[in-house]
Formats: C-alpha cells, structure tokens, sequence
C-alpha cells in the first residue's frame, strides 16, 4: 500500500521510527517532512501535503504526526475528500476505518509509544471499510454536507 507521511518537530523521531517500520512492512512510503529537525517548524506545511497526497492517490492511506496529534488530525480535515481520525489505541484506528472509512491516521507523538504507534498504523492500515448500510449513510451525509453545505434532513 502506498502510505503518505508528515508531521511536526514534536514527532519527528517517532515519524522516522514509522517510516522505516513501514518500509519494513513492504508499503511504498513517501515522506512528506519534516526531513530535518526544526523545534519552530509548523504542522500544516507537512500534513497538508500528506493529506492532499491522500486525496490525489486513491486507494493509499496517510499518517499524519504531532505532538497530541490534534492540530494535525484538524489540519487534514480541511482537505476536500479527507477523513481523518485521531487515535490513541488500537480499537480506534480500527473503528476509524471500519465504520468511517477514514484514509489518515492521527497520532501524538508525545501521548503514544513507538510501539504503540506502530500497532495503530499496522490495524488502520490492515483494516477495511465495513461497507454496512448504516456507516455507508453517515459518511454519505458528511461528504454532501462538504460537497455543497447541505445538512442531512431531521429525523
């Protein structure tokens, strides 16, 4: 699987430990930065890139990295076409992508192990979309919703 990567000086290392973990996995990695240590870099400039990389390139996941992985998980939200869920365990980043299809996974780097990161990205990235009806809706209504502003009718 091609996986995209980015994120921001608070996870740096762990960006680097999950690169090569992935590599090792057989995915096709493209690093989207930070390529060297900046302690006043900013997280946009590297997880926009990733999440567009995702949005351009059906079928590839995203990871994207900081230290609570909240700003991060906001930032690749704004990209038209992005799901993007914060994680912190293993039932997550599995939920995220069996109810909600998201492609992008965020992690803090400061809230999380390098093992336990490892083990979120391996379940969300082996994990499928459940296709059941109901979570077919529900992200049907969130992508109109982002499409056009149109809300999903009351109950």
């Amino acid at each position: 699987m091609r996986v995209h990567i980015g994120g921001d000086h608070a996870a740096y290392d762990l960006l680097g430990e999950l690169v090569t973990f992935l590599e090792s996995e057989g995915h096709e990695v493209t690093n989207h930065g930070p390529h060297d240590f900046d302690a006043e870099d900013d997280y946009p400039v590297f997880v926009l890139r990733a999440a567009e990389a995702v949005a351009a390139d059906p079928g590839s996941r995203g990871v994207v990295l900081g230290g609570s992985g909240n700003g991060e998980q906001m930032a690749a939200n704004k990209v038209k076409g992005i799901r993007a869920a914060l994680c912190y365990n293993e039932e997550l980043a599995q939920l995220a992508r069996e109810h909600n299809n998201a492609q992008v996974i965020s992690i803090g780097g400061r809230m999380n192990t390098v093992e336990e990161a490892k083990e979120m990205v391996r379940v969300f990235l082996g994990t499928a979309f459940s296709e059941a009806p109901r979570h077919v809706r529900r992200i049907d209504m969130v992508s109109a919703y982002e499409h056009d502003g149109a809300l999903p009718p009351l109950s």
